[in-house]
């Protein structure tokens, strides 16, 4: 897909993808619930901004770690990419600027922690802004079998109800067998593609 590496260079400055990321990229744009599982620094984060440059609507990345998501959603700004973050660092008039801007449909991408989208208004914003798809990042924060299980992930499944045609990605760099079909469970994938990152070599 051409139309894929052009973004890939312009706006992330990359002339060829890691180990599948255009097979997860393509899937998730072809509207298919995926799973992916690639070691730190293996390239997950390029697996949801870069189909949210080329879809309409938002992508909502759900993360867990407020820093991570502003230097996220600095780096993406930096590009040139709308993308804007809502979690506790904001004070009211900032996050209410910034839900003004999401109701106008200005950004792409937004970060959001996951006990902020389960507030009940936010259903109905959901609704309302044109949700293409929805990431979640270190899915194994959903287990209780991970190292990391945080209960606000369990409640993600919600969103499902609230979004029944969108289609989700989960992405995480640690999970066992039985944690993978603990994520696949409680975030209520649909048939979702499987990609699994060889840890010790690239695939070849």
């Amino acid at each position: 897909m051409p139309e894929l590496l052009r973004p890939l260079k312009s706006t992330f400055g990359y002339s060829t993808f890691r180990p599948l990321q255009r097979e997860i990229i393509e899937a998730s744009l072809a509207g298919r619930d995926v799973f992916a599982l690639l070691p730190t620094g293996g390239g997950k984060s390029l697996c949801f901004q870069l189909p949210a440059l080329v879809r309409d609507g938002l992508t909502v990345v759900v993360s867990p770690l407020i820093a991570l998501m502003k230097d996220q959603v600095d780096a993406l700004q930096a590009s040139g990419v709308a993308a804007t973050f809502l979690n506790s660092t904001l004070d009211e008039t900032e996050a209410r600027a910034r839900l003004r801007g999401l109701h106008r449909g200005e950004f792409k991408l937004l970060y959001a922690a996951p006990e902020r989208l389960m507030l009940d208004s936010w259903q109905e914003n959901l609704k309302a802004w044109n949700v293409a798809c929805l990431a979640i990042d270190e899915a194994h924060c959903v287990s209780e079998w991970g190292h990391d299980f945080r209960p606000e992930y369990r409640q993600l499944a919600k969103l499902r109800t609230a979004l029944p045609n969108v289609p989700v990605m989960a992405l995480t760099a640690t999970a066992t067998e039985r944690v993978r079909a603990d994520i696949i469970t409680h975030l209520r994938l649909r048939e979702p593609d499987l990609f699994v990152a060889s840890f010790n070599r690239p695939n070849l």
